[in-house]
């Protein structure tokens, strides 16, 4: 990683494209349609045809749940998401609450480096564990693109002159090297896990950008 504030890259510590990986959904309410645009195709699950097909009544769930539903539709497997947790949101038009276990899978991640590091942490661990059982531990990996922004450990020593910010970044590589390290070991070893190093900017600028 870069020593110091004239050495830090404008890109991620990656060298792999992000992508999310899941299996084909078994589309249960046969309602997977497609649309193309700027010469792309993108497949969406219409929530209408999904209605027709058996789910009565879901034109009327509030917008919030119409986006959760549609996920779910998206990622049935009949394990994580199964067919019945497909129906139970229909059933809420029927008692307004519900109990159930919703297994909603967001499109992507974004975390800044202190909720971000246990869950490094956790990936590895669960390599381990595979290697020990016999497994293949590259196959541990984020189902969905991650995004880790370092933002969280500046602390301001210097200020008020045009070094500043330099002398303040190079403090902050003094202080967390160790945790450093080994996230940017984290870059290189998972799939679909970047990390944007310190003195980049704050995780909201870094999103927006």
């Amino acid at each position: 990683w870069p020593q110091n504030v004239a050495d830090l890259p404008t890109g991620y510590f990656t060298p792999d494209p992000m992508r999310t990986t899941h299996m084909a959904s078994l589309d249960s309410f046969s309602c997977k349609r497609t649309l193309t645009a700027a010469g792309e195709t993108y497949a969406y699950y219409d929530l209408k045809v999904a209605e027709a097909n058996g789910l009565a009544g879901v034109s009327r769930l509030p917008g919030s749940l119409k986006v959760l539903l549609e996920n779910l539709l998206r990622f049935e497997d009949g394990k994580t998401v199964t067919k019945a947790d497909i129906e139970a949101m229909a059933e809420w038009l029927t008692t307004r609450k519900s109990t159930h276990e919703i297994a909603y899978r967001p499109a992507r991640v974004v975390m800044q480096d202190f909720t971000g590091v246990p869950a490094v942490v956790d990936l590895a661990a669960m390599r381990d564990a595979a290697t020990k059982l016999g497994a293949d531990p590259d196959r541990i990996n984020p189902q969905v693109p991650v995004d880790l922004v370092i933002d969280h450990s500046v602390m301001v020593d210097n200020f008020g002159h045009a070094d500043s910010f330099a002398k303040n970044v190079e403090r902050e590589y003094e202080r967390n090297g160790e945790r450093y390290k080994f996230l940017k070991w984290g870059a290189k070893a998972f799939d679909n896990f970047r990390v944007v190093p310190p003195g980049t900017g704050i995780i909201h600028q870094v999103n927006l950008e």
